[in-house]
């Protein structure tokens, strides 16, 4: 999928930190605070929802009416008159939720100048859902932990997704050893993001953010990223593989977050208008999907990356900066090797792997933060690829000029 006239505004997009499992966001209902941060937002950088002609809501686990779900988010944050998609697509619900707002505008449908992107995800009190099956001994039903129970199987591939990892590991001969060097590679660079008062997180991070689950009384305050865990090479050490005779331990790992982020997508003249700097033009060039062999989910973001890139019409070596949705170190190891980079060239700053992972609004901050650091680098091709649910991997393409 390529686009021709599809921008992002720069400094029209932002991210709450990203908190860990039953951590301080688990009490918050997804949509109704993606709807208050984006508000807020919005409301900051002196925009007018009237200006959008529709919105994009991704979300993968439920949450109490989200039923309704672009529409009613559309309708919390004043704009009363849009509605949108909601879309699942697991881990890929971001790229796939700014691809469709690019296409939209490619299409012309509604004639959208201007589409806002809502990713939320709350993984911590997930629902634990009921099937009723009346074929089932005395009309038994059959129960479903929305979040844990997809953790722990594939369908179609009838494995866990930790034995994804461990099958790519397998295959290609990648060691706990190499795992962990990855984990604390990626830790370190994620500290270049706290330098200086976390000069880079205030780019493009809200902070404070209030915690009020009730609407009237708040009860606390999330600065940071809550969940990061401390890696040294000599923790490292002490971790053992999590499945008999395997290779990835906690440490190579990322752990389920809770969090939302947003973006506008619009045309090059009204993302012009908008800008918090008109002299930097943020392009989306391409959206590409990719699908590995049967339980080997890592792997999928090699083929999904190089469909992105041709249809782009550039090679790796035309890349400025890579960002990757990486639940496992193995995912970064296996692509780093296939497409021929080092390991430092990719995830500056950090990723998934350090700072955890809500699904759906996981890639939209990667790509936040891939805007960011081309910016920095003078500009230049990025690239965003991560895997997601059933061997399945997602890419974007996009391109800075400052």
């Amino acid at each position: 999928m390529q686009f021709n006239n599809a921008y992002i505004p720069y400094g029209c997009y932002w991210s709450t930190p990203f908190c860990k499992w039953q951590g301080s966001f688990a009490n918050l209902h997804p949509l109704k605070f993606a709807a208050e941060i984006a508000r807020d937002a919005l409301k900051k950088r002196r925009i007018d929802v009237n200006e959008f002609n529709a919105l994009h809501l991704g979300n993968t686990v439920p949450s109490k009416s989200c039923f309704y779900g672009a529409p009613w988010v559309a309708a919390m944050i004043g704009a009363e008159g849009i509605t949108g998609p909601t879309i699942n697509q697991a881990c890929a619900t971001s790229a796939r939720v700014i691809a469709g707002a690019a296409s939209e505008l490619k299409s012309g449908n509604g004639n959208a100048p201007a589409i806002l992107c809502i990713t939320a995800d709350r993984t911590s009190n997930g629902p634990h859902i009921f099937y009723p099956n009346p074929m089932g001994p005395g009309g038994k039903g059959i129960a479903e932990d929305w979040v844990w129970d997809n953790f722990s199987h594939d369908p179609f591939a009838r494995n866990t997704m930790l034995q994804t990892a461990e099958n790519v590991a397998n295959e290609d001969g990648i060691s706990t050893e190499e795992q962990h060097d990855v984990a604390l590679l990626r830790f370190q660079q994620y500290q270049d993001a706290l330098a200086d008062d976390a000069a880079f997180h205030r780019r493009y991070m809200v902070s404070p953010v209030e915690i009020n689950p009730t609407g009237r009384k708040v009860i606390g305050t999330v600065k940071s990223d809550e969940g990061v865990f401390s890696t040294t090479a000599e923790g490292l050490k002490k971790l053992k593989p999590m499945m008999p005779d395997g290779t990835v331990t906690f440490g190579g790992q990322t752990f389920p977050a809770d969090g939302n982020a947003g973006m506008i997508v619009t045309t090059s003249s009204q993302a012009a208008d908008i800008s918090s700097n008109s002299d930097i033009k943020v392009q989306l060039i391409s959206f590409a999907q990719g699908r590995a062999k049967k339980g080997f989910m890592p792997a999928a973001n090699v083929p999904a990356s190089q469909r992105a890139l041709a249809i782009a019409g550039i090679g790796i070596a035309d890349v400025r900066a890579i960002k990757t949705h990486n639940p496992f170190a193995v995912n970064d190891i296996y692509f780093a090797k296939e497409m021929g980079i080092k390991q430092e060239t990719m995830n500056n700053y950090g990723s998934s792997l350090i700072w955890g992972h809500p699904q759906g609004p996981t890639g939209m901050r990667l790509i936040i933060e891939l805007i960011e650091e081309l910016v920095l680098r003078g500009g230049g091709y990025g690239l965003f690829t991560g895997c997601a649910a059933g061997d399945t991997a997602a890419a974007i393409v996009i391109k800075v000029d400052s």
